[in-house]
C-alpha cells in the first residue's frame, strides 16, 4: 500500500513538474530568479519530447507500482484521471515533436519579451 501511494505522489510530481516546464515561464514574469531553475526544467523538457527520451520519473513510478502490484486495489483516482495526461494513449513521436516545440516556443516567447523589456532603452 505504500509503494502505491508513493507511486501516486510521483505522478503528481511528475504532472506539477510538467506543467512548471509548460508554464513556467510565466512564474518567471513575477520572480526573474525562478530562470534558474526554469530554463533547465524547460531544456529538459523541451529534450525528453523532441528526442523521445524516457523520463526518470517514470522509471521511478513503475518500480513503485511493481512493488506495490500485489495490493490488488482498484484504480485510484490519480491512476484514472492523471496518468492519461501525463501518458495519453495518442502519443505520436509527430504530436511530442509538437509538444516539444511548443514549450520551446511558449517560453521562448516569455523569455524573448522579458530579455526585450530588460535591454530596451528607459525613457527619463
Amino acid at each position: 500500500m505504500l509503494a502505491r501511494l508513493a507511486a501516486d505522489l510521483v505522478v503528481l510530481l511528475h504532472l506539477s513538474f510538467i506543467l512548471f516546464v509548460v508554464f513556467g515561464g510565466l512564474g518567471v514574469l513575477r520572480a526573474p530568479r525562478l530562470a534558474w531553475l526554469h530554463l533547465p526544467a524547460a531544456g529538459w523538457g523541451a529534450l525528453v519530447e523532441l528526442r523521445g527520451l524516457y523520463c526518470p520519473l517514470t522509471d521511478w513510478e513503475n518500480a513503485l507500482r511493481q512493488q506495490g502490484a500485489e495490493q490488488g486495489y482498484a484504480d485510484s483516482f490519480i491512476e484514472h484521471y492523471l496518468i492519461p495526461l501525463i501518458y495519453p494513449a495518442a502519443l505520436t513521436e509527430n504530436l511530442q515533436l509538437l509538444l516539444g516545440l511548443s514549450v520551446l516556443l511558449i517560453n521562448g516567447g516569455i523569455y524573448g519579451w522579458l530579455l526585450w523589456r530588460r535591454l530596451r532603452p528607459h525613457p527619463r
